[in-house]
């Protein structure tokens, strides 16, 4: 039986998770965690019946507490109530499906205790690549990437040499815009934005998917899980989703991992490695589909994806600022204040008048975060 914390739980990827793991006698549940859905994450821990469950917002701490007075199960809150769950060797991989830089500590606190991590959390890597890279070679715990993109590229290389990759092929979607003309982005409504054609996701990762940070980020994820070239990962526009990456050899011979845009497929195939197990859910009919097309991205429209190659160019600190401002305009445009346009170029104003600093810590990580925090919320006014 596979022991497994999942931190998270109440979001897109944790709720799906538990679906596949619900009736499944190969893994207990041992911790859950969600932000501020305490009604789900209580009746979720009724139905999986952890040994411990975490509330971030400690505002529902008490509800949290009163709706499982009758069960034996410790209640945490907070940050360090998640770092807590983090730190603990007791389980055999640790989901980690929170959303935003946050879920970085928490990735890191596993890997340090020995833990595999499933990761969800792409940010983790986008503002901690170097130093987690430094944990996963100080121990045995591994990641397994969760995230479609990487989970293709993952299972198209194992078995092969690394040193006969010729580029990793990142696909996207193109999202809601792909074919609106860059004259009116201005005009872009967070309606139309959070209208996916493809995937059903958070508000947050669905912006960003309007966006194309998502793919930025993705980049970065990449680098850093892969360890190879900036130059050898490649991104390609491919609006059906069905080919969720591709990795292409210096032979000429190209892999690629296909299946219709549903994450149960990568979750399910994390949570079981190295093992494949029955998923009957969801099947792709090559005989029903019309086409599989594919297109260059459009740097000028979508323009941060420029920007992330420039952030992991230019290294350092600078991924971090990519990211903390990229969440505080994700935010800002979510609640109206700033137009969809203003996201990258807020971005670019703060990468361009950042200063970096070497990433030897997580104070040093923390202490960057903390200054473009307070830079864009003073440009922003917030």
């Amino acid at each position: 039986m596979k022991r497994i914390g999942i931190l998270g739980s109440t979001g897109s990827i944790g709720t799906q998770t538990l679906e596949l793991i619900n009736n499944n006698d190969n893994f207990k549940v041992c911790y859950l965690s969600a932000y501020s859905n305490v009604e789900l994450l209580i009746n979720q821990a009724k139905k999986f019946n952890p040994d411990a469950v975490c509330i971030v917002k400690n505002s529902e701490f008490l509800r949290l507490k009163d709706g499982l007075k009758n069960f034996d199960i410790e209640i945490l809150s907070g940050d360090t109530g998640i770092e807590n769950l983090a730190s603990r060797n007791n389980i055999d991989l640790l989901l980690n499906a929170l959303v935003g830089y946050s879920g970085m500590v928490p990735t890191l606190k596993a890997l340090e205790s020995g833990v595999d991590v499933a990761l969800a959390n792409k940010e983790s890597l986008v503002v901690g690549g170097s130093i987690i890279q430094k944990e996963l070679s100080k121990n045995n715990a591994k990641l397994f990437p969760v995230d479609s993109e990487h989970s293709a590229i993952w299972q198209c290389l194992i078995g092969e040499n690394k040193n006969e990759i010729n580029k990793l092929i990142l696909t996207g979607s193109g999202g809601p815009f792909r074919k609106l003309p860059l004259s009116q982005f201005n005009s872009i409504t967070k309606e139309q934005a959070l209208n996916h054609p493809n995937w059903d996701m958070g508000s947050k990762i669905t912006i960003d998917s309007a966006t194309m940070m998502n793919k930025g980020f993705e980049i970065i994820e990449a680098y850093w899980l892969f360890n190879l070239p900036i130059d050898k990962i490649k991104v390609i526009i491919h609006p059906q989703s069905i080919i969720h990456s591709m990795v292409e050899f210096i032979d000429g011979s190209i892999k690629a991992q296909l299946g219709t845009p549903n994450m149960t497929i990568p979750i399910n195939f994390a949570l079981n490695y190295p093992n494949r197990t029955f998923n009957d859910s969801y099947r792709f009919d090559f005989l029903k589909s019309k086409s599989l097309t594919f297109e260059e991205p459009d740097f000028k429209k979508f323009k941060c994806i420029k920007l992330a190659y420039d952030a992991l160019k230019l290294g350092g600190s600078y991924p971090i600022v990519l990211n903390v401002v990229n969440d505080i305009c994700v935010d800002a445009f979510l609640n109206d204040k700033i137009s969809f346009i203003e996201i990258p170029n807020f971005i670019d104003e703060a990468m361009q008048n950042h200063n970096s600093t070497n990433l030897t810590n997580i104070e040093s990580i923390f202490n960057t975060i903390s200054e473009t925090k307070k830079y864009i919320k003073d440009k922003l006014i917030l």
